[in-house]
């Protein structure tokens, strides 16, 4: 612009102040825009979160963000990560479906409501004729108790004609009952409760058999009188909600007899459960069959196909469709009619063929397991049909803690032994451990554990909940049965070793025997003391257990100690886990009990020594101050003068008898070492007791694993380690010299006195300290004799 101005005026005054107005107007801008900014950061919102101040990010940020949300810092377990790895692209279909849905949305009305029509009813139609459900509607939701939710609304509302107008007050001429199996979902019934707006008591929970037929299954006799009973007492039998698969076991109500109940009283038959998905097979057992005629049941074909993200369908016959609307059932919105399509997208990826297929590789998979553990000792199952039973349930069971026992004597012995009358809480905490194990070995295999109600902790092996998200495949199963093979003697033998290493703990001094039933391993020793209780004693306990816990891990055995759980454990114990059937329960018991002594010995050994050392400087001061003034008065006065004292000692020396001092740590006092100077040898005084060890230390310098019954009684072994013993005893006498009784102490050198320990046990940190502490000081009173001498 300057060079413009310059062209169009000639005169170059008139420019060069053009010029520099030019620059005056832009600094003027300038400054009135740095204080608009600044006026701005001053009046701008503090509140604003980091990542949307500013004017946004890129996507490749936030993508780099959600990609560490996902997988974190550090890796992921690799079960998570193979359930990332096996969505297909079956799961690839349904994720899309999810990004249609959201660009459908913003289509103009008339094409949205013609595309969400055809959608809906395409869905609608294949999923009733995969699972045999004629001329029924279906209602897609997020979570899988919605669907019954709104199935209760709908029978409320058919029930309660007035219940739109006159709300809860319809209720309370007669008070609606919805049944439930006591098999069903945890919390089920106080969840529809919570959601409907009605009081608990309108939930009945219906006991299961316990005289006939699966203990999983509703009583259907029970039942019919409880709905007689509520029906005289002025009650509205609402709705019953039933099994096709319990959550826990997989066993299937008996659909027809429950069927032909409803009818008799106009109730509402709502079926749920795995085993549903066996409908889409050519061959459906009948206890199954049966769910066909029910008025409702949900599925849920997101974990049967393996399917991320899909919504759960409750499938339903009802002739008024505005009571359907007014239930929640259907909406006039377009958009929630989207909730079907990545279903619809999913289901014609895999066909017919497709969904069959994987279907019957669970049932494959749940039959290849069953015929396995029909082989398997001490494996007890519990499936509903032998022949095609979705889901697997078996637990480890011994009959009898001792096998040798009688039904009889068994019975004799619990009331004497605890361990055998609380064997059903040790087996639940053995077969929660199985489980786990199992789960860790075998990531692929879906294997959980679950609380049955009769028959307590079993481990759950259902592939149609997991078999197609986590690809489980026939040699997965395999590998799960030699797992478990590989875990039952061990379970076996903890099992039968746990009560004789009780009754060892309790025979053996310095033990106490903790009873911790949710401990899965042998059992839980604590090393105590006779002395009272206190404080100080509990702080002592408690780092006597610590180091002897640090002890065992130290020692060479296929045994694992540990202190127990994170939470809930017993504290100052050690925790002994799952054992084997070769090991030596006194031994092992004998060697825990040797070390606590001798951690305890050596604790109390280095608390007095401290005390000891003290005394000992001080009586040795007292009497090396006593010698300094025997020494002057044998000198005389006139030797003490520096002058005349060297002259005097030239012409006539004085011979003085070194004296020195030593400390017996055994014998606790402070000796002389005149007798040193006398024999002009060293003694090495009274070689203090042994600790008492186990037989451990030979075991471990043969490089042999210890608390093994087969190398302790072998003969072999007990030859060569005999022999091995003696010739080490022999070569220890030789490089001893014989000791006279008088050599006791242990002298030092004649200008200065030391104080020298005879035992040397290993000692803490503070017990360090004091040592030191009493080594200097000993160094200052061996620093004075020696000037006394000068």
């Amino acid at each position: 612009m300057d060079a413009t101005l310059e062209k169009q005026v000639v005169d170059p005054t008139l420019a060069e102040m053009g010029k520099n107005l030019n620059e005056a107007m832009k600094m003027l801008e300038d400054s009135q825009r740095k204080v608009e900014e600044e006026n701005e950061k001053k009046y701008a919102r503090k509140d604003i979160p980091g990542p949307l101040q500013g004017s946004g990010q890129d996507m490749v940020s936030i993508l780099q963000l959600v990609q560490n949300l996902m997988h974190g810092e550090e890796e992921e377990e690799s079960s998570q990560a193979y359930r990332l790895q096996n969505v297909g692209e079956q799961g690839h279909m349904a994720l899309l479906g999810h990004s249609l849905a959201a660009y459908i949305s913003v289509l103009d009305k008339e094409r949205l409501r013609k595309l969400t029509t055809r959608i809906l009813s395409d869905t609608t139609l294949w999923l009733c004729r995969l699972f045999r459900y004629e001329n029924g509607s279906a209602y897609y939701h997020e979570d899988d108790r919605e669907g019954l939710l709104k199935i209760c609304r709908l029978v409320i509302h058919t029930c309660y004609e007035d219940y739109t107008v006159e709300g809860f007050n319809v209720l309370c001429t007669k008070q609606p009952v919805i049944y439930i199996s006591s098999a069903a979902r945890t919390g089920l019934g106080q969840a529809l409760c919570n959601q409907l707006g009605l009081p608990l008591s309108c939930m009945c929970r219906v006991p299961c058999n316990t005289m006939f037929g699966s203990q999983h299954q509703m009583d259907v006799a029970l039942l019919d009188r409880l709905i007689k009973d509520d029906v005289e007492c002025g009650k509205l039998p609402l709705l019953l909600v039933a099994n096709a698969g319990t959550p826990g076991a997989g066993h299937t109500d008996k659909l027809g007899r429950l069927k032909e109940l409803c009818e008799q009283y106009n109730m509402w038959l709502h079926v749920e459960g795995v085993n549903l998905a066996t409908l889409a097979l050519g061959y459906v057992s009948s206890s199954v069959l049966a769910a066909t005629k029910c008025d409702s049941m949900t599925l849920t074909l997101g974990s049967w196909l393996g399917l991320p993200a899909v919504p759960a369908v409750t499938l339903y016959k009802h002739e008024d469709p505005s009571l359907s609307l007014v239930a929640g059932l259907t909406s006039s919105q377009p958009v929630e009619k989207l909730r079907a399509l990545p279903l619809w997208l999913s289901l014609q990826y895999l066909g017919h063929d497709g969904i069959v297929e994987r279907i019957k590789h669970a049932s494959q998979l749940s039959q290849r397991l069953l015929e396995n553990l029909k082989n398997l000792d001490f494996i007890k199952t519990s499936v509903e049909d032998e022949l095609s039973s979705p889901v697997v349930v078996f637990k480890f069971f011994q009959k009898y803690l001792n096998r040798d026992l009688t039904p009889h004597a068994a019975q004799t012995s619990a009331i004497q032994h605890p361990v055998i009358s609380n064997e059903g809480h040790i087996y639940d905490t053995f077969n929660q451990w199985l489980g786990d194990q199992l789960a860790q070995m075998v990531p692929a295999s879906g294997i959980d554990v679950v609380e049955l109600e009769d028959e307590g902790t079993c481990v759950r092996f259902s592939p149609l909940m997991t078999s197609a998200v986590l690809g489980t495949e026939i040699q997965d199963v395999d590998q799960l049965v030699d797992c478990l093979k590989m875990k039952i003697p061990v379970l076996t033998s903890t099992l039968q070793l746990r009560e004789e290493f009780e009754q060892e703990v309790r025979r053996t001094v310095g033990l106490l025997y903790i009873e911790d039933l949710s401990w899965p391993g042998l059992g839980v020793v604590s090393y105590h003391s006779d002395e009272k209780n206190n404080d100080n004693q509990e702080k002592e306990l408690e780092k006597i257990n610590t180091e002897l816990l640090k002890k065992l891990n130290e020692l060479e055995s296929d045994l694992t100690f540990s202190l127990g759980p994170e939470f809930g454990g017993q504290k100052n114990c050690v925790y002994i886990g799952m054992v084997t059937e070769d090991l030596d329960v006194s031994e092992l018991v004998e060697t825990i009990a040797a070390t606590g002594r001798e951690i305890e010995e050596n604790s109390r050994l280095l608390e007095n020594m401290t005390e000891v050392v003290r005394k000992g400087i001080q009586e040795a001061q007292l009497q090396l101050q006593k010698a300094n003034e025997e020494r002057l008065l044998e000198e005389g006065l006139l030797r003490q003068i520096p002058v005349v004292g060297s002259v005097l000692n030239w012409f006539s020396p004085f011979q003085a008898s070194p004296k020195g001092r030593t400390f017996n740590l055994t014998a606790g006092s402070l000796e002389s070492t005149e007798s040193t100077y006398v024999s002009k040898a060293q003694g090495t005084g009274i070689t203090p007791p042994p600790t008492p060890t186990s037989s451990l230390t030979k075991q471990k310098h043969l490089g042999q694993k210890i608390f093994k019954r087969s190398l302790r009684n072998s003969d072999a072994f007990s030859e060569t380690s005999s022999v091995s013993h003696c010739d080490d005893m022999e070569k220890m006498d030789q490089r001893s010299p014989t000791l006279s009784p008088g050599q006791e102490q242990r002298p030092l050198e004649p200008e200065k006195t030391e104080l020298l320990p005879k035992v040397v046990p290993q000692a803490t940190n503070k017990d360090t300290e004091d040592i030191q502490s009493s080594k200097s000081l000993n160094d200052c009173t061996s620093v004075e004799e020696q000037g006394s001498q000068r």
